[in-house]
């Protein structure tokens, strides 16, 4: 089927990527949003905008009934569900689909089995990916955990089975320990999530986070699009990502890029996927899988040359990939900041209104923004309120080009996190490309003990 105009359920810089990607293929757009965001940036450029609901998430962009009525009023014949909200809501693919509309995303069962951890790992085992070791899946009965325990070797890390975000989880280091911190993360991930299963992995001291972007056709065929190094963590919330990753080879890129490509030709995965791995010591162990967009796939659009959200519209229509595996040239190197409305340092958020808004130019320098003076950041989302992705050459050019860029970069009216990348990119550490998935936090305590 051919999509003609297509409702964007989400909000921020992400409605307005999926809205130029539509506008430049000759698809109309059609805007959802909360009272909040009644003047989005999204909702002033799409072709029809339609009010689903008070600024509460749980009451609009979460509201399924309200989008479903949104796009058999609008006529649209697919829905785009971005990143976060619905896009990985299994029941939200299936009304969609049964209500003769294109899902612009996975199968419905693909979501669903890699959106429970315990089936996700138990698959990915199947398919060939490397495991931490640890469980086959859920783990109640403390003898049982003692003796996955000493097989994986302390320390070992106990996770909740639903969510994520550090929810739920606790390290353990010794035996003694086992059972308390069972029952602790147990109650967490019950309170968080409604799901009080946890299962057990081998904790690793120092990983990096490294995942691999995938594509599938669904029927059968995939590539991969090289990696993207999301090391740069705090919270276990991403701060900056690059691609590719300053530690892999290109060999160990080919090894673990087929084997993920492999994976989803063998799954029949549709649209665009992302196999999140810690690396260490130069193995690759799966930890989950997210079956939508990611925030940062502008990295690899960037050193590919593709168009990540035109792909998935084209195989939503049911055509074949654009491109094969051959075809994929990796060139460059491309840096993400994300700017977040927040304090630098304390991190809190600092919603406001946008006085004075100036964003970087020239070349390879790329702003996924839906900021404009005089825009008011409401408080009731995400505290992300643009991306700025750089291109260069070499991984030096392009961090050059990025500290120029957020000299450039100017948004007043509230605190944001431009600071913050600035002090990074003059860190001797992170110029080197050494660091790790605690490395932040660590340079975080040490720049606040200074």
């Amino acid at each position: 089927m051919a999509i003609e105009k297509l409702l964007i359920a989400n909000r921020g810089e992400i409605a307005l990527r999926i809205h130029r990607a539509c506008h430049e293929m000759g698809i109309k757009t059609v805007a959802v949003h909360s009272t909040a965001d009644a003047d989005a940036m999204h909702v002033r450029l799409a072709d029809e905008a339609i009010c689903i609901g008070p600024p509460a998430a749980k009451d609009s962009y979460l509201n399924i009934a309200a989008i479903i009525s949104a796009a058999e009023i609008s006529g649209a014949d697919a829905i785009h569900p971005g990143y976060g909200f619905l896009s990985e809501n299994a029941k939200f693919a299936e009304i969609v689909e049964a209500h003769g509309l294109a899902f612009v995303g996975p199968k419905p069962e693909h979501i669903r089995t890699m959106g429970d951890k315990i089936e996700a790992k138990r698959t990915a085992g199947a398919l060939g990916l490397p495991l931490v070791p640890g469980s086959d899946g859920a783990v109640s009965d403390v003898e049982e955990a003692r003796a996955i325990a000493d097989a994986a070797g302390y320390p070992v890390i106990i996770k909740a089975a639903s969510g994520g975000g550090g929810r739920g989880m606790k390290v353990c280091t010794s035996p003694d320990q086992l059972e308390t911190l069972m029952q602790q993360a147990g109650s967490e991930a019950k309170a968080a999530f409604g799901d009080a299963t946890v299962y057990i992995e081998k904790y690793l001291g120092n990983p990096r986070h490294i995942e691999i972007q995938v594509f599938g056709d669904g029927n059968g065929n995939a590539i991969h699009l090289g990696e993207r190094d999301c090391s740069l963590q705090r919270r276990h919330q991403k701060v900056l990502e690059e691609a590719p990753s300053p530690v892999l080879s290109q060999a160990e890129r080919e090894r673990i890029g087929g084997i993920c490509a492999k994976a989803m030709a063998d799954m029949g995965y549709r649209g665009a996927g992302t196999i999140e791995f810690l690396w260490e010591n130069g193995e690759f162990y799966f930890i989950e899988m997210n079956t939508r967009l990611q925030v940062e796939h502008p990295v690899t659009e960037m050193i590919t040359g593709l168009d990540l959200v035109r792909e998935q519209i084209r195989v939503a229509e049911g055509k074949p990939l654009s491109v094969n595996q051959e075809d994929i040239r990796f060139t460059g190197h491309a840096i993400e900041c994300r700017i977040n409305a927040e304090d630098p340092r304390t991190f809190a958020p600092s919603p406001g209104t946008v006085t004075s808004y100036h964003v970087p130019g020239g070349m390879h320098v790329r702003v996924d923004s839906g900021l404009y003076q005089g825009y008011k950041v409401p408080p009731y989302y995400d505290s992300m309120i643009g991306k700025l992705i750089v291109y260069g050459r070499t991984r030096e050019g392009a961090i050059m080009r990025l500290r120029r860029a957020l000299e450039e970069y100017v948004i007043e009216g509230m605190k944001t996190t431009i600071p913050l990348h600035q002090a990074l990119l003059k860190d001797p550490e992170f110029l080197n490309g050494d660091y790790t998935i605690k490395w932040l936090e660590e340079w975080l305590a040490r720049e606040d003990g200074q």
